[in-house]
């Protein structure tokens, strides 16, 4: 075999005998493009410090990294189908690990920003080219089972990326999370060329099909523009970017579905959100990661400001998540072929609802043990929904355009999380900074210190900055009274104050969880109802299936034929 896999699976006897250790490989590479954003988190507060980052900036160091991933996955996955998808993987973890050693070495926020941006384009790579090798390296008999790794994969990673994060920051700065991406994605292009096999689109009688470049940059268009309205309005306010970004979407939109339904061999054929199995397996990969995304983003917050943990803390305390994720895949095995999709996705769904709906119940006095029992049944819910969507997905997409399937299903949960955070995040922070102006004013009319406008403003942009104007109001306190009642009483009366300021703040910030999962889990509870009237039954799904077969074999025999009269002409 040599040193690299050579053999594509279409030209083997039988089905690859290494399949399972590919597997991994592709697990490997999903799971570092992932970790790229949850581990950022924890990370974030030292970057802060370290580099001075606004609010803005710090926003987009962390978004800056969304944008390109999701607005050129689809046509970077066309581009894998054509020419290489195991090419795209490789070329993909370069880019990712050249681009993570760059953000490491950089002391700007234009720097860290900059090197996010070419991670997000080597993860837009990445991330279609593991789905796509998937399929084409698994018989469909297996593929579910297959998908099943890989959904749990992406669970694991949501947990994994704050322990990595946190037991890094223990000894070492926040370049260190950067670094960490460069062995693995080493790992992940060895492992790529030695046991995953080369795969590209292929149309028996046929030449490949040509790649449609213009409707591949509306895409890019029209979904960066979307992310960016999504990310700019909520945070920055509705000025004349986030405006102008919303109107580029909206008229990118229009014009590629209406390109995409004139042209021959369309990037993305957009009549396939007229397949309810579709269109539904879609909306629910959406909607249940714009809840997820949006609960572990205020979840994190919790742990680490109001419960104290640190990142390390933090990150082991996530880890029921990502146990609970691999039991609900397991179950997805059993209960799909019994039940039907259609009630497995729903159930799951049902379940997320109930796990965000139990964060309501969230508090000033709550504890640890308050968040276990919502994190295993929210990773008992991503086992359950996602596997069988994205096999729904994966299987509506003919073999020459699973990269594009990948890219759907990818570009499906980039969009959900995107607007999750942007949200629910809105409404945590709207929630918190009212929360802690009606505490302040409630303190001044019971006689207690007022808290100077300016100090108030500051600690109303976030718990983080809420906590540390606490920490300086006691000091500004203690120096006020040293002069008068000496430095011990001085230090207790500053350390009375700050406890005063640090608790209104928790519970400003608990309300505000509180609050905001009550609106997240009315969101995924609506879409939940959606999605089970829109997605088929298993009689519907088995008569659909029939006729997309019958069609695909009077296809090839139509290809064939045609094939065989060129061969005919040419020998005339």
């Amino acid at each position: 075999m040599g040193l690299a896999m050579s053999t594509p699976v279409d030209e083997m006897d039988g089905p690859y005998k290494r399949r399972w250790a590919a597997l991994g490989v592709l697990c490997i590479s999903l799971l570092i493009i992932v970790m790229a954003n949850t581990s950022l988190t924890v990370a974030a507060p030292d970057m802060v410090k370290d580099l001075g980052l606004g609010s803005s900036d710090l926003q987009w160091v962390i978004d800056g990294y969304t944008v390109p991933y999701a607005a050129l996955m689809l046509i970077l996955g066309a581009v894998g189908d054509k020419y290489s998808r195991r090419g795209a993987l490789v070329l993909g973890l370069f880019v990712f690990g050249a681009a993570s050693v760059a953000g490491s070495m950089v002391d700007s926020s234009a720097g860290v920003i900059a090197s996010r941006a070419v991670m997000g384009v080597g993860a837009a790579m990445i991330m279609p080219a593991t789905l796509s090798l998937l399929a084409a390296t698994f018989p469909r008999e297996e593929r579910a089972k297959a998908i099943t790794i890989w959904t749990a994969t992406a669970g694991l990673a949501i947990a994994v990326g704050p322990l990595v994060a946190g037991a890094l920051l223990e000894d070492h700065g926040w370049a260190s999370t950067f670094l960490i991406n460069v062995p693995i994605a080493f790992l992940g292009i060895i492992g790529a060329l030695a046991l995953v096999p080369p795969s590209k689109a292929t149309r028996p009688g046929e030449e490949a099909a040509r790649i449609d470049y213009v409707g591949g940059l509306l895409s890019v268009v029209w979904v960066g523009s979307l992310i960016y309205m999504i990310i700019e309005g909520p945070h920055f306010g509705w000025g004349a970017k986030a405006i102008a970004a919303a109107v580029v979407a909206g008229v990118g939109l229009v014009l590629f579905v209406l390109w995409e339904l004139r042209h021959p061999q369309p990037v993305l054929d957009v009549r396939r959100f007229a397949e309810r199995a579709f269109a539904g397996s879609t909306m629910a990969v959406a909607l249940f990661f714009l809840a997820v995304f949006g609960a572990f983003y205020y979840l994190t917050q919790h742990l680490q400001f109001v419960l104290g943990y640190s990142p390390l803390d933090t990150g082991v305390r996530m880890l029921p998540l990502a146990g609970a994720v691999f039991v609900g895949g397991a179950l997805t095995a059993i209960l799909t072929p019994k039940v039907g999709m259609k009630v497995t996705v729903a159930c799951g769904m049902t379940v997320g609802t109930v796990a965000i709906a139990l964060l309501a119940r969230v508090d000033e006095s709550s504890t640890y043990d308050d968040f276990v029992l919502p994190l295993i049944i929210l990773g008992l819910a991503i086992g359950l929904s996602l596997s069988p969507c994205t096999n729904a997905i994966m299987g509506s997409f003919p073999e020459d355009q699973l990269g594009v399937g990948g890219a759907v299903n990818s570009t499906s949960i980039e969009m959900g999380g995107s607007l999750g955070i942007a949200i629910l995040g809105t409404v945590l922070a709207k929630t918190y900074s009212s929360n802690l102006g009606d505490a302040a004013a409630k303190a001044a009319e019971a006689g207690g210190p007022e808290l100077p406008e300016k100090a108030l403003g500051i600690a109303q942009d976030s718990v983080g900055a809420g906590l540390a104007v606490a920490e300086e109001v006691g000091k500004q306190v203690a120096a006020g009274a040293a002069p008068k009642v000496g430095p011990e009483k001085a230090a207790a009366l500053g350390a009375q104050q700050a406890q005063a300021v640090a608790e209104a703040v928790h519970r400003s910030f608990a309300d505000a969880v509180a609050h905001t999962s009550v609106v997240g889990a009315v969101v995924l509870g609506v879409g939940t109802v959606l999605v089970a009237l829109l997605l088929p039954g298993r009689k519907a799904r088995a008569a659909a299936a029939a006729a997309a077969s019958a069609e695909a074999g009077t296809g090839a025999k139509a290809g064939a034929d045609r094939a065989g009269k060129e061969r005919v002409s040419e020998k005339a």
